[in-house]
């Protein structure tokens, strides 16, 4: 997670919570510590605003601050100082490998390090659950490229996406993809085959999802707790003086 630009390392630090956090819906093991009352995405925003506030925090201690968006772009060195007070520095301490063969990296050190071991207590095991978890889909869908239909239907999509004598780009045009993948039937066999794939993953790495939902049930904890400390503090600082108030009535009288 290296960023060259100032518009770059905002966008990193506005986005600290992984989109992939609701890959796994809550069972059991989470959902009765975190309250059944709000939803997984109020959730979310809950994680992500404390995660954000951390952040800040940590970064003022430094004398730092996240830019506006449209500022423009500071000088390469404090780019730079911002990056490391964020990121950390390399080497990077913590590393998983997936079943897909894909490697996962990241600093135990820097600001957003810092903020998610306040939050989930345990960095190295968070940090292992949450990559688990985030890649279940793609791992289930790996596993399914070894199903025989999934090989014909994919082997369709490709005639049709790039068909004998036609231009073979990397990528073809999203709307031909998209065409594909339902003329060809390969949205049809991986409608069928994911739940069971996903299901199959999940039994795989069922210690990871568990420690995931423990984990998270204790960071919705500690940022409601940081939530209550702000609206008290910020309670405190509106409320109006009393006494000054009440003085101003009897000189009115």
């Amino acid at each position: 997670m290296r960023h060259t630009t100032r518009r770059a390392l905002v966008t990193a630090a506005a986005a600290l919570v992984l989109a992939g956090c609701a890959t796994v819906r809550p069972g059991p093991s989470g959902a009765a510590e975190t309250g059944s009352r709000t939803t997984r995405q109020e959730q979310d925003r809950l994680l992500e605003a404390a995660e954000q506030r951390l952040v800040a925090e940590c970064l003022d201690g430094q004398g730092l601050s996240l830019p506006p968006v449209n500022q423009a772009r500071a000088p390469a060195s404090q780019d730079l100082r911002l990056q490391t007070a964020l990121f950390g520095k390399d080497p990077r301490e913590l590393s998983l490998t997936l079943a897909t063969g894909l490697t996962v990296t990241a600093n135990s050190d820097g600001c957003v390090a810092t903020a998610r071991a306040t939050l989930y207590g345990d960095q190295n095991r968070w940090f292992r659950a949450q990559v688990t978890v985030d890649n279940l889909r793609a791992e289930a869908q790996a596993r399914m490229k070894d199903d025989p239909a999934h090989r014909a239907a994919l082997d369709r999509w490709t005639r049709c996406a790039a068909p004998a004598g036609g231009p073979r780009a990397g990528r073809p045009d999203p709307v031909v993809a998209v065409r594909c993948t339902r003329e060809s039937g390969l949205a049809d066999v991986r409608a069928r085959l994911e739940p069971a794939e996903l299901a199959t993953v999940r039994t795989l790495h069922r210690d990871q999802v568990v420690a995931y939902e423990q984990l998270r049930a204790r960071a919705l904890r500690r940022a409601a707790e940081l939530s209550a400390v702000t609206r008290k503090t910020t309670t405190k600082n509106t409320a109006p003086d009393e006494t000054l108030t009440e003085k101003k009535g009897n000189d009115a009288s």
